[in-house]
């Protein structure tokens, strides 16, 4: 009997491809792709356009304003769900293509699902040069969507209707695959998407995908359990991945039935509850004190999930010389830094096979009482810190302090860039998994208004509440309107601390002088009637208590909510932290900057 086929459109095949894609969890099956955000433009609007517009609730469309920003969007929606779901993004070919190139980064850094499908030339080259195409005079065949190939994880140009049936399938593996997970890109030659084959009927059958768990190899376990048994001072660093595996309730089964202390990375904060007994908080250049002396004296080191950025090691200055690694990553390239035992496997599984293989570890009465008084110390430290001024510009840190301390369990803080990343990682409390969303794999401005609304995508039922500086918000705020349109509540903080606060006291520790990063006193910019313009409900406060009353309405409100209160660009939080290697220029004239060659010179020895 002949094989059945329906002859579509190639854009069509696409979209009917990837409405049929679901994903098993929590007892139910939902779709897989939640949706495409869609910018259109000639290169997309007649073939992908139409086929998006008849698939209806099937696969639904969302007009953002700006192709980076409903990328992030998209990517903030796979890392609030765990990635076991993900989205679509659709531009014209040219500049709406390239304006994804950074987002497609920021995916790929922080190794996340998201599938970007820009516009393309002509296969034919009938007509070139189209508008929008980048003609390379050597070599025809590159488009401006060459761009991505470095930051992709699988990239294709769809130059004939049929290679879907190969591509498709490949594309799909990389999303959902926990080792290889990062952006998929399939350019769309304009052309191609409206020319038509006939698919073999059984591509558009339902396909339920379930999250892959990994196994670790045993005699890896065994091994990795034999060091912890001789191990004095274990110790463990918490990364995203253990949040994509949802391996907290094993992390802390395991770590408090051996009575093992946690720090936590960026990305893997919230793995415990900030009050739990052995989470010593954060650790690395925005650590806790409490998590960075830990590590320093530990002599087995259990890093679960993370990639061991510079950031988390101190640039390679935080952990003792003689430490040993364990490493449990799904991924071979992480799982191998630091010259760890790799037991490459689930989080969630692998600490579950490891704990089977261990009894209890002992803990004398000393460690007991050390890892008590560093994590109280380090709590008394934030309170301090976080605690509101009497007068003058509250801190960074002073704002969210009140913030948290407004918000619920059932809240999500979103975070990129600049200063507030580092406070927050310090001095957040976040009350579990969900609670805390910060981009600082690629450490983006203006993801921070965009991820946002892809959070809320994800979590609906959850208070989001994005906290930017003045430098992102300027950077990319077209989202606020992209919030209101979709009845997307968000509630937005914007620190205004007048430029880049966080450069300006860098470059100033590196012996330069405050050069190009704080703006004027003059134009005053006005980011309360800005917000209003978009949509947005907007007010300005002075100081922490109005904040706090502003807060509290913000909460009850159901439309986003922006407030806009002036900080102190000069104050950070000088408790915790570790070293971050920024060189500093080995010949100056200014006598400040050969004081911080001396003093980096130091530290790079170590």
């Amino acid at each position: 009997m002949p094989k059945q086929t329906i002859r579509l459109t190639m854009a069509q095949a696409l979209v009917r491809y990837l409405a049929a894609q679901r994903i098993a969890g929590d007892g139910a099956e939902r779709p897989l792709f939640a949706g495409v955000f869609a910018i259109f433009g000639h290169g997309n609007v007649a073939g992908l356009g139409e086929a998006l517009q008849h698939a209806g609730d099937a696969l639904p469309v969302y007009r953002a304003h700006n192709e980076q920003a409903m990328a992030f969007a998209a990517i903030a929606f796979a890392k609030a769900s765990n990635r076991r779901r993900m989205m679509a993004c659709t531009t014209s070919i040219g500049p709406g293509a390239t304006n994804m190139v950074t987002a497609a980064a920021l995916a790929h850094v922080n190794r996340l699902p998201v599938l970007l499908l820009p516009g393309d030339t002509f296969a034919s080259r009938r007509p070139d040069p189209v508008l929008q195409q980048v003609e390379d005079f050597g070599d025809p065949g590159i488009t401006a969507n060459d761009c991505f190939r470095p930051v992709a994880r699988f990239w294709d140009r769809i130059v004939r209707p049929e290679q879907l049936v190969r591509s498709l399938p490949q594309a799909l593996s990389v999303l959902t695959d926990p080792a290889d997970c990062g952006p998929v890109v399939l350019a769309l030659p304009q052309d191609v998407q409206a020319e038509a084959f006939d698919y073999p009927a059984a591509l558009f059958e339902p396909v339920l995908r379930r999250s892959a768990r990994p196994r670790p190899d045993s005699a890896g376990v065994a091994q990795a359990a034999a060091l912890l048994r001789s191990a004095k001072r274990p110790f463990v660093i918490a990364g995203g991945g253990v949040h994509y595996s949802e391996a907290g309730g094993e992390l802390e089964r395991f770590v408090s039935r051996h009575g093992i202390p946690v720090a936590e990375t960026q990305a893997g904060k919230g793995a415990l509850r900030w009050d739990h007994p052995l989470n010593a908080g954060a650790i690395g250049v925005t650590g806790s004190s409490a998590a960075n002396r830990l590590a320093a004296d530990a002599d087995v080191i259990v890093a679960v999930g993370t990639r061991l950025q510079d950031f988390t090691t101190a640039s390679h200055t935080l952990f003792a010389g003689d430490v040993r690694f364990v490493s449990i990553n799904v991924n071979r390239h992480d799982a191998i830094k630091r010259d760890a035992l790799a037991l490459r496997g689930d989080a969630a599984v692998t600490l579950a096979e490891l704990d089977r293989e261990l009894a209890p570890l002992s803990r004398d009465a000393s460690r007991t009482a050390a890892i008590d008084s560093a994590t109280a110390e380090w709590h008394r430290a934030v309170e301090e810190a976080t605690r509101a001024a009497p007068d003058g510009l509250p801190s960074d840190a002073q704002v969210l302090g009140a913030v948290n301390r407004a918000s619920g369990a059932d809240a999500t803080v979103v975070c990129a860039a600049g200063g507030l990343p580092g406070e927050l990682h310090k001095l957040w409390r976040a009350a579990g998994p969900g609670h805390y969303h910060v981009e600082y794999g690629y450490s983006c401005m203006g993801y921070e208004i965009a991820g946002g609304l892809g959070v809320k995508l994800a979590k609906r039922e959850r208070e989001v509440i994005v906290l930017v500086g003045d430098g992102s918000y300027l950077m990319l705020n077209s989202e606020i309107a992209t919030s209101v349109a979709l009845g997307l509540k968000l509630t937005i903080v914007v620190l205004d601390n007048r430029g880049f606060g966080c450069i300006n006291r860098l470059q100033q520790s590196c012996g330069g002088e405050a050069y190009n990063n704080l703006l004027p006193e003059t134009p005053a910019i006005d980011f309360v009637a800005h917000a209003r313009a978009l949509g947005a409900q907007a007010v300005g406060v002075d100081g922490i208590g109005g904040l706090e009353q502003a807060l509290g309405a913000a909460f009850a409100a159901r439309t986003t909510q922006v407030i806009v209160i002036e900080t102190d660009p000069a104050k950070s939080t000088d408790a915790g932290g570790g070293w971050w290697d920024v060189p500093v220029p080995e010949v100056s004239a200014s006598k400040a900057v050969q004081r911080a060659y001396a003093e980096y010179a130091k530290k790079r020895a170590r």
